[in-house]
C-alpha cells in the first residue's frame, strides 16, 4: 500500500498515492498512473507492441503458476500486472489512433455476447457439450475457417509447443483423422524411437531435428488418447527431476563431496537412491 501525503511525492501527482475504494476509481487510477509514465518515465516511453510481448507472456505465466500454487497474494498481484500490460497495449494503440480501451472492452463484450447465444439469444444449450458447441460454431464464422485446415492454421504459433501440438492434433480428430485407439498412438512412439535412433546414427543436424519433432508429437497424441495435458505431464516430470537432484546433491554433501568432483556412476548410484524416496 502506498503511503498517503508521503513527504517526498510530487505535489501534482498526490491524487494518485490514496488507493481507490471503488472498482471504477482504481480503474481511473490505474489508467491515470499510466499516462505519467508514459510522459515521465524513459523506459515506459519508449515501450512497443513488439517490445512488450514477452513481458505479457511472462506475466499471464506467473497468474498460472500463483494458481498452481494456490498463492492468492501472489495471484492478486500478478492479475495486476496481466491487467496493465492490457491497459498499456490499448494506451499505445490509442496514441496511434488504432483504437482505445472502450474499444476493447465493447468488442470483447459483443464477442461474449455473440458466442453465448443460449444465454442472450433465446437459443437452448441444456448441457456444457451443448453450450460449447455453440461457442465453437460461432468462433469458426467470426474466424471465417472456410477449411479444416483453416482451423488448424488458426491455433496460435505463440502457443508453447506441446500446447499447440495437442490442440492441432484435437482439432484433426474432429473431422476423423486419427488413431482408432491409444495402442496405435505407442506403435507410432515406437517407430519415430527408430527412425530417431537413425536419424542420430547419420549426424545429419535436420533429419535429427526432424525426426524428433515426430517423436515429441507422437508423444502428444498418446497424451491426447489418455487425457492428459502433456505441458502438466512434463513440468510434473522437470519437478520430480529437480528434487531427485536435490536429494543426490545433499547426499553429495552429507560424504563430504560437491558434485562436481564425483564421476557420473558415483552420481547414478545417488539418484537411484534419490528414486527410492517417497517425496516425488
Amino acid at each position: 500500500m502506498t503511503e498517503k501525503n508521503h513527504p517526498l511525492c510530487v505535489p501534482e501527482y498526490e491524487n494518485l498515492i490514496t488507493e481507490a475504494r471503488r472498482p471504477e476509481e482504481a480503474f481511473a487510477r490505474l489508467i491515470e498512473i499510466l499516462k505519467v509514465l508514459r510522459r515521465e518515465c524513459p523506459w515506459d516511453r519508449e515501450q512497443t507492441h513488439e517490445s512488450l510481448r514477452v513481458c505479457m507472456l511472462e506475466e499471464a505465466y506467473e497468474v498460472v503458476e500463483a494458481i498452481n500454487t494456490g498463492n492468492f497474494e501472489n495471484l492478486e498481484e500478478e492479475l495486476g500486472d496481466v491487467f496493465l500490460q492490457v491497459l498499456f497495449h490499448s494506451s499505445l494503440a490509442e496514441e496511434k489512433k488504432r483504437f482505445d480501451l472502450t474499444d476493447v472492452i465493447n468488442k470483447e463484450c459483443d464477442k461474449m455476447i455473440r458466442r453465448h447465444p443460449h444465454v442472450f439469444l433465446r437459443e437452448e444449450a441444456n448441457s456444457i457439450d451443448k453450450a460449447l458447441e455453440k461457442w465453437e460454431n460461432v468462433k469458426r464464422r467470426e474466424h471465417g475457417e472456410a477449411s479444416h485446415t483453416a482451423r488448424l492454421s488458426a491455433v496460435p504459433k505463440a502457443l508453447p509447443a506441446l500446447t499447440r501440438s495437442f490442440k492441432i492434433q484435437a482439432r484433426a480428430a474432429e473431422v476423423g483423422f486419427d488413431w482408432d485407439d491409444v495402442a496405435c498412438a505407442f506403435q507410432k512412439i515406437d517407430e519415430e524411437v527408430s527412425e530417431l535412433k537413425e536419424a542420430a546414427e547419420s549426424k545429419q543436424k535436420e533429419k535429427i531435428v526432424e525426426e524428433l519433432g515426430d517423436l515429441i508429437f507422437s508423444a502428444v497424441n498418446a497424451a491426447r488418447f489418455l487425457g492428459v495435458d502433456p505441458e502438466e505431464a512434463l513440468n510434473l516430470t522437470s519437478e520430480k527431476f529437480i528434487k531427485r537432484f536435490s536429494e543426490i546433491e545433499k547426499a553429495a554433501l552429507a560424504s563430504g563431496k560437491r558434485l562436481e568432483e564425483m564421476s557420473l556412476e558415483e552420481m547414478d548410484v545417488l539418484w537411484e537412491y534419490a528414486k527410492t524416496l517417497k517425496n516425488d
